[in-house]
């Protein structure tokens, strides 16, 4: 039976760890505002891109740009997007997880590459014999717009050079406060989306001329949809992290209370002996007056 000093450290340790999850919520907080509004200002230019680029290759055709082109998927390049700290919760276990199986899927019929943006991905793949051509590690919060464009023109690069055949991210989608969505949507190549209808029957004039446009658009369109999955990996990690610290501030609370409740139970037992103990003496001496 533990002693009320033990206890009284018990309580002292895990009031400690309720102050540092209640000051990482209030951090995760704050940068998740900051990481919300970022995404929620540039979903209507990211979400309306890809309708864009789906009528712009009903224009021009299929044959219009490399990076159009569709080939047999026998070199796979996948890039993966995790954070570099924990106490997320499953955040990056659930993305891992099911990036592995597309992986191995993937694996089974060719060659896959990977490029790692977070320490999570980078030591989960370690385990693996997977080329990692290219990782982003210790920094994942400062990455930069053109360090994001970097990546994007390497994985155009291998696509145009065939080193790839398909490139594809793997990420966590900000759909809400509680679950993140596990995506894994192709890059490249790009193409038409299944099931539409293809562009007006009225074909547009090119002004400049169609390779000079589509040299401009596509590779820019590539680099804004990375950028796009890297935000919306942000804004996720910091709502699992403040709902994980929110939880074990519950949690904590709970331990607290129930440790000081069987604190007061040992105090008031020993509160009651030492009566009972007085009581007894003061009968001994009464009958041995």
């Amino acid at each position: 039976m533990p002693t009320l000093i033990d206890l009284r450290r018990r309580v002292k340790s895990v009031k400690n760890t309720l102050q540092i999850t209640k000051a990482m919520k209030t951090v995760s907080s704050a940068k998740l505002k900051k990481a919300q509004r970022t995404v929620l200002e540039r979903r209507p230019q990211w979400h309306n891109a890809p309708d864009l680029l789906d009528r712009v290759v009903s224009w021009a055709g299929a044959r219009a740009h490399p990076l159009f082109a569709v080939r047999d998927e026998r070199k796979i390049h996948v890039i993966v997007i995790t954070s570099d700290k924990g106490l997320c919760g499953a955040f990056n276990s659930n993305l891992l997880d099911r990036t592995l199986s597309f992986v191995q899927e993937k694996g089974a019929r060719g060659q896959v590459s990977l490029s790692l943006i977070g320490k999570k991905a980078v030591n989960f793949f370690k385990k693996f014999s997977y080329s990692m051509e290219r990782v982003h590690a210790g920094r994942v919060e400062k990455l930069r717009p053109e360090d994001l464009d970097e990546i994007a023109r390497q994985a155009m690069q291998k696509f145009l050079f065939q080193e790839s055949d398909a490139v594809y991210v793997a990420y966590n989608e900000f759909k809400s406060l509680l679950a993140p969505r596990i995506t894994i949507a192709r890059l490249l190549p790009v193409m038409r989306k299944e099931g539409s209808a293809g562009g007006d029957a009225v074909y547009p004039d090119w002004e400049p001329a169609t390779p000079v446009i589509l040299q401009s658009l596509v590779p820019r369109y590539v680099e804004s949809q990375l950028s796009h999955f890297f935000f919306e990996s942000q804004a996720s990690e910091q709502a699992a992290r403040m709902m994980a610290m929110d939880n074990a501030s519950k949690n904590a609370e709970d331990i607290i209370t129930e440790q000081v409740l069987g604190l007061n139970k040992i105090r008031q037992a020993g509160i009651t002996r030492e009566l009972l103990e007085i009581m007894t003496a003061v009968e001994a001496l009464k009958e041995m007056q």
